[in-house]
């Protein structure tokens, strides 16, 4: 296992030759900010206070950025990330049943990760697939008329691609 003190390090080295091409002016904060969680998949507190730097804004506003955007996190999630619609329309179609079918099979509530580290399940607001509801997302690909059976089974294509990926 390696050295926490070398993880900081070495992510530190990522978040600073990231920000190296990016323009320092304000409207370039927030996709700074989306290339450090494309890179890490979260935003690390020690790459607040560098970006803070970077851009000549306080730890408390890029902080406010980071919390503001739901999509922003600022601690690692599973190797996937389910989302559930919970707005309107996915609620008048069953969402919440499904967000309890969805814990009840993953064994996590909403906003937390499989114990086995590859599985993040959190509630989402609007996906913009409506006529289609419910609606979840796993990863960059939305799903609609999602039944239990079928969250099932686009979970363990999910996990079984993840599990590929891994070493």
């Amino acid at each position: 296992m390696a050295d926490p003190r070398e993880l900081q390090t070495r992510e530190q080295r990522e978040v600073d030759a990231l920000l190296a091409g990016v323009p320092r002016e304000p409207e370039h904060l927030l996709p700074a900010l989306q290339l450090v969680q494309a890179r890490l998949g979260y935003v690390p507190e020690e790459a607040i206070r560098t970006i803070a730097e970077a851009f000549n804004r306080s730890r408390a506003e890029v902080y406010g950025v980071v919390t503001f955007y739901h999509d922003l996190r600022l601690a690692p999630v599973g190797d996937t990330v389910v989302q559930v619609c919970m707005a309107e329309a996915c609620q008048a179609m069953g969402c919440r049943a499904l967000a309890e079918h969805a814990h009840r099979h993953l064994g996590v509530a909403l906003g937390h990760t499989t114990s086995d580290g590859r599985v993040h399940l959190e509630a989402t607001y609007c996906l913009g697939n409506c006529a289609l509801a419910p609606s979840i997302r796993i990863g960059d690909v939305v799903h609609g008329r999602v039944t239990s059976p079928r969250f099932d089974a686009l979970v363990a294509t999910a996990r079984s691609a993840t599990r590929e990926r891994t070493p």
